[in-house]
């Protein structure tokens, strides 16, 4: 007969289950990454739409691109409770508040892109771009993110 711990559960089964939940330092350590290639990967998207230089020049020039919404989001995600243990395995709540966190991260990136890149207000068009579809990139990540950490969670 197998090992049993307080919950009546094999203890070679428990820790298995146990070990497909990431951590919380790893978790959040995906989602900062994560974070980040998201504003990287819309900065590269409009580097090459626009025609920008090419190869690893690009690259880094879409970093650089990049930096008032990584900026930007970094300053309010965390007060927005972004990184919350609870909320890593909340698919729902990752998503809404990630969409609440957007807004006003938005607006400090618009204010440091316009301080920065643009030498006043960036171009309206740009702004809502901006703002979509960088909110549908967060969403893209952040929810299935969550999803899978719920999945974990349960031992999926």
């Amino acid at each position: 007969m197998p090992a049993r711990d307080e919950a009546d559960q094999p203890v070679r089964e428990r820790k298995y289950a146990r070990s497909k939940e990431m951590s919380y330092q790893q978790a959040l350590i995906s989602l900062v990454i994560g974070d980040i290639l998201v504003f990287i990967i819309f900065a590269i998207i409009g580097d090459t739409s626009h025609g920008k230089v090419s190869g690893l020049a690009s690259v880094l020039h879409s970093i650089v691109v990049a930096l008032p919404f990584i900026a930007g989001w970094f300053l309010v995600s965390p007060f927005m409770g972004l990184f919350r243990r609870e909320l890593l395995t909340q698919p729902r709540a990752m998503a809404i508040r990630t969409l609440w966190a957007w807004i006003p991260a938005w607006v400090i990136a618009m204010i440091l892109r316009g301080i920065f890149f643009d030498g006043g207000v960036p171009a309206p068009a740009f702004m809502v771009i901006a703002l979509l579809f960088n909110a549908a990139l967060l969403e893209i990540w952040r929810w299935p993110f969550a999803l899978n950490n719920a999945a974990r969670k349960r031992g999926a």
